[in-house]
């Protein structure tokens, strides 16, 4: 691809480094999850007042009609600034999209703007406790009654879920289809129904932002079926393709760069980058990093033809998972601290957290066999 910007993609850049020199808020300390997602809000309701969430969007719907090459463009930007992340980014970036590409009209103009100011949250019903990596084996049912479905089941892993005023629901409603994938339809499912209990799950960096949810005869009117009913593994594919390999990486590429160039000046602060096994680390760490860069500027050059996000996004969340890891193990080799000592910081949280990002969006074991299969053309 052609790494050289256009005048309009180095205009949109400047036009929002603007933005965020003049606007751009640091968060207090918070006294718990409820407090930060809060005064989350009032931050994404600032970035949508003026458009500069969901850029990626259509601007009929409220975003920027943003370019693949913007849309990396204003991430970077974000993630050099060290902005707060918006609170609402299951929304912005999974269920938008998925409205935008399946949705019909009326759900479009219902959904979408209470997505981008914050005013909705939402989160996403697709991972089982009995399910594992494989999403095709769920067992949330969506039984037909009159002007819709009854659905109960149990889902996991459910970012935000206690705050959240919709889900994107993934239900069978054909037991008896041929196939796993088949006979399940994606539906948008009201949190306040008193069939949901949302329970807390308290993770190992003490925070609380994963749930279990219970789903009890939770009705869901017909009109809320996203896509065709029978055919929401289409749906969940587009939703997982946007996870796994248009959203995050960008971002995370410029954080984990961030990241490395700190680690770096505390080793050659406290003279660890001597020792052999921490400068192996460093330049392991940005060998990794180089390569997430080379994976986002493919699945770039994809997207700019119009291409939609295919089996590649595994490839790429792969790559992240790998340098995230060893680039946490580096920070504990640098700093010499033991990732549950309570002296260890912020270093140890990113350590604790970097543990997930092999089985959050798609175990890596997922990722490679799809790898196999669909880009290598192995047998399964």
């Amino acid at each position: 691809m052609d790494l050289a910007l256009r005048q309009e993609d180095g205009e949109f850049a400047a036009s929002f480094r603007a933005w965020l020199g003049e606007h751009l808020r640091h968060p207090p300390a918070f006294v718990d999850l409820a407090d930060e997602v809060a005064w989350g809000r009032e931050w994404q309701a600032t970035l949508a007042a003026d458009r500069w969430v969901g850029v990626h969007w259509p601007s009929a719907y409220g975003g920027r009609s943003a370019t693949p090459v913007q849309v990396a463009l204003y991430q970077s930007e974000y993630a050099r600034a060290q902005a707060p992340q918006p609170v609402n980014r299951v929304g912005i970036n999974l269920v938008g999209p998925t409205l935008l590409a399946h949705g019909t009209e009326d759900q479009r103009l219902r959904y979408l703007p209470a997505i981008l100011s914050a005013a909705e949250i939402w989160c996403q019903l697709f991972s089982e406790p009995d399910a594992g990596s494989d999403l095709a084996s769920l067992s949330t049912r969506a039984t037909p009654v009159e002007g819709g479905f009854e659905v109960t089941g149990r889902k996991v892993w459910t970012s935000y879920a206690q705050f959240a005023s919709w889900g994107l629901c993934l239900a069978r409603t054909d037991a008896d289809a041929p196939r796993p994938q088949q006979g399940i339809t994606a539906l948008i499912v009201d949190m306040s129904d008193p069939g949901v209990d949302v329970r807390p799950l308290v993770q190992m960096t003490g925070d609380t932002e994963f749930n279990e949810v219970f789903l009890t005869d939770v009705f869901v009117p017909a009109e809320h079926v996203v896509g065709i009913e029978g055919q929401g593994w289409t749906v969940a594919g587009s939703t997982l393709a946007h996870e796994r390999g248009t959203n995050f990486p960008f971002k995370e590429q410029l954080v984990h760069e961030a990241y490395l160039a700190r680690l770096y000046e505390e080793a050659r602060r406290n003279g660890s980058l001597d020792d052999p096994l921490v400068a192996d680390a460093l330049a392991q760490a940005y060998i990794d990093l180089n390569v997430l860069r080379l994976h986002n500027l493919r699945t770039l050059t994809r997207l700019a033809r119009g291409e939609e996000p295919g089996p590649e996004s595994s490839w790429v969340k792969l790559t992240w998972t790998t340098m995230t890891q060893r680039l946490s193990d580096a920070a504990l080799l640098v700093t010499g601290r033991d990732a549950t000592s309570a002296e260890a910081g912020p270093w140890a949280r990113q350590w604790l957290w970097s543990k997930a990002a092999s089985i959050a969006g798609g175990t890596s074991q997922v990722q490679r066999d799809i790898i196999a299969g669909r880009i290598l053309g192995l047998p399964r």
